[in-house]
């Protein structure tokens, strides 16, 4: 099976993205794009995200061999069923949403007998919408794709090339340790981003402004995590529930049993936790997945 055309529904930073990376990595491929809002597609033109885009999802899918919907995960249904009619049989359907599970049941109910193969691009930044693309977001980047049991060989080894054309790394994962995984490299750390600077937001009448004059550090990074698309993570952890839930009552247990030790003065206990950190951390740049550069790779 031979990837000509793809369809790119939804052109935020993935979508995006996805059609930039093509265009520069893989020119015999065209690409195809669409996305509700009439202004990011009018956007999406004047950058050139894709090889045309189209006004509906219909004109954009007929007669791609590859349909990526880059929507949030709740969305996913409804941009399915909207271009239901207009795929071709072989089409293999795909997406980029960060939960996996619920991705499967979606596309596999509204678009039964279609070859549906979810994938999760492990990449992106905290900017959103049709400006916020680049060709090399997913370059040594990981590419997890979720088949379910017995998904057409041909297909899969198809999109499988496809992201490697884009400079990513492919793994295969079961959907629902995906989730898991998740849950604890990606959700978890943005709920938690999520809830500190929402406390700080609550605490800035008291300090009248400190905590954002001050935002040395820790919390100025966690504000990079907490800008990201509210709409997305939204609809991650309504989808995400069941993981998110479990790996959130595990943190919950891990941040007693600090306050346990800060409180009782046991220094062991946190200097000997603060150590493990610090070793996954050099692992994370081993493994190519971040930079050495100091100061989180800021200009100065």
């Amino acid at each position: 099976m031979t990837i000509q055309s793809v369809a790119v529904i939804g052109l935020g930073l993935l979508g995006g993205s996805i059609g930039l990376a093509a265009g520069e990595h893989a020119p015999e491929i065209t690409t195809f794009g669409y996305d509700a809002d009439p202004a990011v597609r009018d956007a999406a033109r004047k950058r050139g995200l894709t090889s045309q885009v189209c006004d509906s999802a219909e004109d954009a899918v007929r007669g791609a061999d590859l349909v990526i919907l880059c929507v949030p995960v709740g969305a996913m249904a409804s941009a399915a069923r909207a271009l239901a009619g207009a795929l071709k049989p072989d089409a293999i359907i795909s997406d980029v949403g960060s939960s996996k599970t619920s991705v499967l049941a979606d596309l596999a109910a509204t678009l039964p007998g279609h070859t549906i193969i979810p994938a999760h691009p492990v990449a992106g930044t905290e900017q959103s919408g049709p400006e916020a693309g680049f060709a090399s977001l997913f370059a040594n980047r990981w590419c997890i794709l979720t088949p379910h049991d017995g998904a057409d060989a041909a297909a899969l080894e198809a999109l499988k090339g496809f992201w490697t054309k884009l400079g990513a790394r492919i793994e295969i994962m079961d959907a629902e340790h995906h989730d898991l995984v998740l849950a604890v490299t990606s959700h978890i750390p943005h709920l938690i981003a999520f809830t500190i600077v929402g406390t700080a937001s609550d605490l800035e009448e008291v300090t009248r402004g400190e905590v954002i004059k001050y935002s040395a550090g820790g919390f100025r990074d966690f504000t990079r995590i907490a800008a990201s698309d509210p709409v997305m993570w939204r609809d991650v952890f309504l989808n995400n529930k069941a993981a998110v839930l479990e790996m959130l009552g595990r943190f919950s247990e891990d941040l007693t049993a600090l306050q346990r030790a800060i409180r009782s003065g046991d220094g062991e206990t946190l200097e000997e936790l603060f150590s493990r950190t610090r070793t996954i951390r050099r692992k994370i740049i081993e493994e190519g997945q971040d930079d050495e550069s100091p100061d989180f790779g800021r200009d100065h």
